[in-house]
């Protein structure tokens, strides 16, 4: 298959219906339960990943793809006939997997133009950077041309989640055990954001209503918009989300999808994310 091929990984949280209709290779991360070493999306299901959550008090851990897995999705396209990749990673500040594939890529040696691109962002702010980007090498684009449309995009992305609770956080040395334990006192709903390539805290709400109503707000502060995702993990209160974000104006369909384990192993069941990006133009709030 001529053309660009866009590669990236599990972090995205695209569907495989969704990256096997666009023609998107997805690089699995490594989740580990214990012993018990499974590929994100391959093995595990984010539906199978939130079952088991809710039956275990042990949180379950992430890994980056080796340079070896990068490398192998690399040798597929230029095998398959592709004029070149463009891969477009986790955010390098909070996992080595953009290492990995700049190191996958260097094993390709020289003669198939590669470009690796690190989102700065992660779950759906990913996703929609690989969506904008298969749909322009599918019109055709250069990867030169590609890799300059990404690069204009990421700083217009914004990624927000309402957690339910601060319980995995604390799991995960994410915020500590006095954090933890002010929020549980306290019913705060935190708000977290993706900021210069990390997680940081956006706004702590005294109701799961008031965090919604933050993200819901937020967006429509920054519309019109180019993209527009909302990450389901295990909310009960999802559709009471996308009715708050009714009537927002975006260029493109809205993108429903499940948090993989990726995210949802730090941010924890009942959380509820929103990605978007801004229109190329005026910028929004900077968030």
């Amino acid at each position: 298959m001529s053309g660009v091929r866009v590669v990236t990984d599990s972090a995205c949280d695209l569907t495989v219906e969704v990256a096997a209709e666009r023609g998107i290779t997805v690089v699995p991360l490594t989740i580990r339960f214990g012993d018990e070493e499974l590929l994100d999306r391959r093995d595990l299901s984010p539906d199978e990943f939130w079952r088991r959550c809710k039956g275990t008090a042990t949180l379950p851990e992430t890994a980056a793809p080796s340079p070896g897995s990068f490398h192998a999705a690399f040798e597929q396209a230029r095998d398959e006939g592709a004029d070149g990749v463009l891969c477009i990673t986790l955010s390098s500040g909070v996992s080595a997997t953009y290492q990995s594939a700049l190191a996958g890529a260097e094993a390709m040696g020289e003669g198939f133009p590669i470009s690796v691109v690190d989102s700065r962002t992660l779950t759906m702010g990913q996703g929609l950077l690989v969506l904008a980007a298969s749909d322009a090498a599918a019109g055709g684009a250069s990867l030169t041309e590609l890799v300059a449309q990404v690069e204009d995009q990421i700083p217009r992305m914004r990624v927000y989640g309402a957690l339910d609770t601060l319980e995995h956080l604390q799991k995960g040395g994410r915020v500590g055990s006095t954090s933890a334990l002010i929020g549980s006192l306290l019913s705060i709903k935190p708000v977290l954001a993706v900021k210069d390539g990390i997680v940081a805290e956006e706004s702590k709400q005294r109701t799961r209503g008031r965090s919604l109503d933050y993200l819901a707000n937020k967006t429509k502060a920054d519309a019109p918009l180019e993209w527009l995702a909302v990450c389901d993990g295990a909310a009960p209160d999802l559709d009471a989300m996308l009715g708050r974000l009714a009537g927002v104006e975006v260029e493109h369909d809205l993108v429903v999808t499940t948090l993989g384990p990726v995210v949802g192993t730090h941010a924890g069941p009942g959380t509820v994310g929103v990605c978007y990006m801004l229109a190329a133009g005026p910028r929004g709030s900077d968030g």
